[in-house]
C-alpha cells in the first residue's frame, strides 16, 4: 500500500497492515462533532493503521445532511474496503445522534456491552458496505434530571477490556468539553453525571467580560498541563479556591478572576490557568462527593481521555488527597471491538475474549 506525503499530512501514519500485527479484522470509527478517527483492527484490537481527520458531524465535506456524511465515510475508510470489501464497519459518538447520520435511540443505564451491540442500528451505505451504528446510553432517575453520553461509552468499554477486575467496580472521569463521571458495577454503566467544564471554560474565554485580560491564544480550550512554574502555580490557586468554596460560591469566584487581574494580585498571562483550576476544582467537588457513597467505597478512579489534561485532573485531585489509580488514552478501538464481537460481526476465529 502506497501512500504519499498529502496522505499522512491529512490522515496520520500509514503502516503495512499485513506486516504491523496480522490481517485486519474490523473498521472502527470514532465519530465526534469535531473529528473522524478511524482504525483499521487486527485481532485483540491492535491498532494497524490510524486516520485523523476532521470530518466531525460538524465540519462534513458538504454541509449538513445525508450526503456529507457518505462523503466523509468514504474518504476515511473507501481506500480500506477497496483492498479488504468483507470487513465489518462499526462506529459510535456523534455520528449515532439527532444531529448525525441516522439517529440511534439511547440504551438507558445500566448498560453493558452486549446492550449496546443488540440495539446498534445497521446503516447501508453508498460504498456496498453496511455501517453499524452504536447507541448511546442514557441516565433517567426517577428524583433527578436525565444525562446522556456518546460515545464515552465504548471508551468505557475499553477499558474494562484492558483490565477485566475493573468490570466489578470502578468508577470513570473522562475528562473534556462534557466530562462526565461514571460509576461501573458488574460491567454495566449504572450511574453517571456530565460537566460542562471544557465548553464553560471556552465561553468565559471568549464571550464573557473575564478574557478581555487574558491573552488572545488558546482561547477555546484548557490550558496545557506543561506550562511554566506560575502557570502550575495559578492553576492550584484556582483548584484550591474551589476546594474551600461555599456552597453556591461559583458565581462570586468567577468574578474574581477578573478582580484578581484587574488588582495585580494575578498576572494576566496566568488568569486562563486559575480559571482552568477553578472550574476543574468546582467538578471535583461535586464529582467526588457524589461518588463518595458505600457503593464506590475502594473502587478504582480510572481517568480517560487527553494525557495533557488528565495530567491536570491528577494534579486537582492531589489537592483533593485523591488518587487515581489508571490513567488511560483513548480506550475506544478496544471498546469497539468488544461490541462487534459481541454483535457477532468478528470471524470466528477472532471472538475469544481478550485478557
Amino acid at each position: 500500500m502506497k501512500s504519499t506525503d498529502a496522505d499522512s499530512r491529512e490522515h496520520g501514519p500509514i503502516v503495512n497492515a499485513q506486516k504491523a500485527g496480522g490481517a485486519p479484522r474490523l473498521i472502527a470509527l470514532d465519530w465526534g462533532t469535531s473529528s473522524l478517527r478511524a482504525f483499521l483492527l487486527a485481532d485483540d484490537a491492535v491498532v494497524l493503521e490510524q486516520r485523523a481527520m476532521d470530518r466531525g458531524i460538524l465540519h462534513l465535506p458538504s454541509p449538513g445532511g445525508r450526503k456529507g456524511f457518505e462523503a466523509a465515510f468514504a474518504e476515511a475508510v473507501g481506500r480500506w474496503l477497496g483492498q479488504w470489501p468483507t470487513l465489518p464497519v462499526v462506529a459510535s459518538g456523534m455520528v449515532g445522534s439527532a444531529q448525525g447520520w441516522q439517529e440511534v435511540p439511547y440504551v438507558p443505564c445500566p448498560a453493558d456491552v452486549r446492550a449496546l451491540a443488540d440495539h446498534a442500528l445497521r446503516l447501508p451505505t453508498p460504498l456496498g458496505k453496511d455501517l453499524w451504528l452504536v447507541p448511546g446510553v442514557r441516565y433517567d432517575p426517577v428524583a433527578g434530571a436525565p444525562d446522556v453520553m456518546r460515545g464515552e461509552e465504548m471508551q468505557i468499554a475499553g477499558a474494562l477490556e484492558l483490565q477485566p477486575a475493573w468490570a466489578a467496580r470502578a468508577r470513570v472521569v473522562l475528562p473534556g468539553t462534557h466530562s462526565k463521571w461514571v460509576q461501573v458495577d458488574g460491567g454495566r454503566v449504572t450511574v453517571f453525571a456530565t460537566h460542562m467544564t471544557g465548553e464553560l471554560y471556552a465561553v468565559l474565554r471568549q464571550h464573557s467580560i473575564l478574557g478581555r485580560l487574558m491573552p488572545i491564544s488558546a482561547a477555546t480550550a484548557l490550558p496545557d498541563a506543561g506550562g511554566s512554574a506560575a502557570q502550575a502555580a495559578a492553576f492550584t490557586s484556582g483548584v484550591d479556591a474551589a476546594r474551600g468554596s461555599a456552597a453556591g460560591e461559583l458565581g462570586h469566584q468567577l468574578f474574581a478572576v477578573r478582580t484578581l487581574g484587574l488588582t495585580g494580585r494575578l498576572a494576566t498571562d496566568v488568569l486562563g490557568d486559575y480559571l482552568s483550576g477553578l472550574l476543574i476544582g468546582h467538578e471535583l467537588v461535586a464529582g467526588l462527593a457524589a461518588s463518595a457513597t458505600a457503593r464506590s467505597a475502594g473502587a478504582p478512579l480510572l481517568l480517560i481521555g487527553d494525557a495533557a489534561l488528565c495530567r491536570r485532573y491528577v494534579d486537582a485531585l492531589a489537592r483533593f488527597d485523591v488518587r487515581a489509580d489508571a490513567v488511560l488514552d483513548n480506550t475506544a478501538p478496544r471498546g469497539l471491538w468488544a461490541l462487534a464481537r459481541a454483535a457477532g460481526l468478528l470471524p470466528r476465529d477472532s471472538i475469544a475474549p481478550t485478557t
